[in-house]
């Protein structure tokens, strides 16, 4: 047991779902020192996903009472500080880099408010080496005169404590560490689209995006203060995210268009002619490929886009987009290209589109 004789300690904080229950074990072993959390996580990429995981620490360090601090999100001067080590496994050398990085940052914070001991909450997570963290926290010990404190909270059964605190306090649990170099490793591995990189120009919420949990988790807060009970759900689904799409016509000129969400082309490129008209709706030659004005969408859908570059950039929501697909009795398993355009175009086209269908889990707040 450590005894600091009533200093206090500042912690260095990661994600909610190791921070919570470190911070409980912390507040058992040291009841008579003052807690003080600090968020600095500079490595964590997209940008949403950092704001998701600050959003659930500070609703966990308000459930326990303890004052929370955030350091800047000084991404680039991370990306500087492990260049050259992209390829680096998890636990290798760019982990240990962006251990010292932080550890640093965290040494001066705490000489800044004045106090003489740290830790972090990467002790306890199973992804991280707490060999490497003892030396980095060793060293900085030396350097700055601020003590760390090496706890274990793993060993004798503290994983499986961790895990059932996390169910228990309903943390947003991650699946992966953080940084983009480690997402893109673990995604590749897994054979999986990187999903979590998509961000439309539009800034539109996609499926199980982080946006979208980040809404939710949001709207969770906020069930909470209202004392309103509720449960997170995960379901499965068929996800939908798409590369890329353009169309041109025989003088390679471009044609402003826009491919409605589930839009699929088997070989990602098509040539041929709108063959003829039914319903208002326009039959392409090749690959089942129909064509609708932008004029009979928002007539169909109640909307009021002025031209199709509206539409790229305030396109409506994927539940909008897939009403419309059943409006025009394509069925909810329809994975047809459907595509708006301002005119029908009565020459030879050119349609290339890159898209992605795949399973996914996504998670969904129901009120109880």
């Amino acid at each position: 047991m450590w005894k600091l004789q009533g200093k206090h300690i500042l912690v260095h904080i990661c994600c909610s779902v190791d921070s919570h229950f470190f911070l409980q074990k912390l507040q058992a072993d040291f009841p008579e020192e003052k807690l003080t959390a600090f968020f600095y996580d500079p490595n964590i990429h997209p940008y949403s996903e950092y704001q998701l995981r600050f959003l659930d620490v500070s609703r966990s360090c308000k459930k326990l009472g303890i004052e929370l601090l955030e350091g800047e999100y000084d991404f680039q001067a991370w990306m500087d500080a492990v260049k050259g080590l992209e390829k680096e496994p998890e636990k290798g050398a760019r982990c240990e880099v962006c251990f010292d990085k932080r550890f640093e940052v965290s040494a001066y914070k705490a000489l800044e408010i004045g106090e003489k001991s740290i830790t972090t909450t990467l002790l306890v997570s199973p992804l991280k080496s707490q060999e490497q963290l003892q030396k980095s926290g060793a060293i900085f010990e030396q350097k700055h005169g601020v003590k760390f404190i090496a706890v274990d909270y793993r060993s004798g059964g503290g994983t499986q404590d961790q895990s059932r605190v996390t169910k228990e306090e309903k943390l947003y649990r991650q699946d992966y560490c953080g940084c983009i170099y480690g997402l893109t490793m673990q995604r590749e591995q897994q054979h999986r689209l990187m999903d979590e990189m998509f961000s439309p120009i539009s800034g539109a919420i996609l499926p199980a995006s982080i946006e979208e949990r980040l809404e939710m988790y949001k709207k969770r807060m906020q069930l909470e203060e209202t004392n309103q009970e509720y449960k997170i759900i995960k379901e499965k689904f068929l996800n939908y995210r798409q590369l890329s799409f353009k169309i041109t016509d025989a003088k390679n000129q471009t044609i402003p268009a826009y491919a409605l969400s589930y839009s699929t082309l088997a070989q990602k490129k098509a040539q041929g002619v709108i063959e003829f008209e039914d319903k208002n709706i326009h039959y392409f030659s090749r690959q089942e490929i129909k064509f609708i004005t932008l004029a009979h969408f928002n007539l169909a859908c109640g909307f009021t886009y002025k031209n199709i570059n509206e539409l790229l950039f305030h396109p409506p929501s994927f539940e909008e987009e897939l009403q419309f697909r059943n409006f025009l009795a394509c069925g909810n398993y329809d994975l047809t290209p459907i595509i708006i355009v301002a005119e029908i175009p009565h020459a030879k086209l050119t349609i290339e589109l890159d898209a992605k269908t795949y399973d996914d889990v996504r998670e969904r707040l129901i009120k109880i």
